[in-house]
């Protein structure tokens, strides 16, 4: 019996068809398999998955070893479901202009019309090179969201969440968020009960709040002659106490419109933006390496009030300050109860 008959044998339950292409990173090329592979009802898994590579053979992963495939790209016509995940050799897959090499688009037109698509990370590149998401939204790791929108300006890229659910398009951002969107599709199929069965087995939360926002630092850009740069690392010391713009125009020694406009084209937000999210991102700092209470960060960061912090937080990063201390405390630091 040929390889197609053995999968054609297969139970008619829901089949994930997982495309490793060259260079694929190993950590999200088997979350499909470790969350799909783990939903069942009873002894009955509700999902099988099979992993292919465009031609069948070896892949070269991104950690310097290759791995075998049991299927080649023909799989992908019987699929239920296709993951595409992250490739670090992106290079090879696509040309310049975002063209898709001759093999890896050929593996992609044996896709079925209706077929559920799901992309991890940078696997969002291949949709897009494929056309499969103009006109829609779309999510990759927040350090290729601008890449990704320069090179598909047709894709409504949003760099801050998690995953985007859009119907039979699913994009996530890096790495866990794989984890994260793969839950949401088993929760989406069957239910949070399965769902949460298939994250405690994994030992992973079955729903993280917040998006990518809370993984992201912005440092304070290095000083340039002539420029804003200067007043602003002065301006990131002074963070606890307020800052007028006339203060950090004389600081420049530039009147309040030439400050405001040449801050403006060196950054990209107005001074006073630019401050609320300093001392936003110095309050994260402090909930990660200190011991200080909410209301003493909320102080020293120059936010003023609990209350304010709690809100901005939520409003920026889509968590509570207590739920981000959590995920990033620091080894040896015990926060206050």
């Amino acid at each position: 019996m040929d390889i197609m008959c053995n999968y054609r044998a297969m139970s008619a339950r829901h089949r994930v068809a997982v495309l490793a292409l060259p260079g694929v990173v190993p950590f999200e090329l088997a979350i499909p398999a470790r969350i799909f592979g783990g939903a069942f009802v009873g002894e009955d898994p509700l999902y099988e998955v099979l992993t292919c590579s465009v031609d069948g053979s070896p892949v070269e992963t991104s950690d310097g070893y290759a791995i075998t495939v049991q299927y080649d790209a023909a799989v992908l016509g019987t699929a239920d479901s296709v993951v595409i995940p992250p490739s670090h050799q992106l290079q090879e897959i696509l040309d310049s202009a975002g063209e898709l090499d001759d093999a890896v688009r050929r593996a992609l037109e044996q896709i079925r019309p209706g077929t559920r698509l799901v992309a991890i990370c940078t696997g969002a590149f291949v949709l897009a090179a494929a056309g499969l998401l103009d006109g829609r939204p779309a999510a990759t790791h927040w350090a290729e969201a601008k890449h990704l929108q320069q090179l598909f300006p047709a894709v409504a890229v949003d760099p801050l969440v998690l995953y985007i659910d859009d119907g039979d398009v699913l994009t996530s951002a890096g790495a866990a968020a794989g984890i994260d969107l793969c839950l949401h599709v088993v929760r989406r199929d069957h239910g949070s009960a399965v769902a949460s069965a298939v994250a405690r087995a994994c030992v992973v939360p079955p729903r993280r709040d917040g998006g990518q926002a809370q993984y992201v630092r912005r440092p304070v850009p290095p000083a340039r002659d002539g420029g804003t740069a200067n007043t602003r690392a002065w301006a990131a010391e002074q963070l606890g106490r307020p800052l007028s713009l006339v203060e950090l125009a004389a600081h420049a020694r530039m009147s309040v419109r030439t400050f405001t406009r040449r801050f403006r084209a060196e950054t990209g937000v107005s001074p006073g933006s630019w401050l609320a999210m300093q001392r936003l991102d110095y309050a994260r700092q402090l909930l990660e390496d200190t011991e200080l209470t909410v209301d003493q960060i909320a102080s020293r960061s120059g936010l003023g009030s609990g209350t304010n912090l709690r809100q901005q937080l939520r409003e920026s990063a889509g968590v509570s300050p207590t739920a981000y201390r959590r995920m990033f405390r620091s080894e040896g630091v015990t926060a206050p109860g």
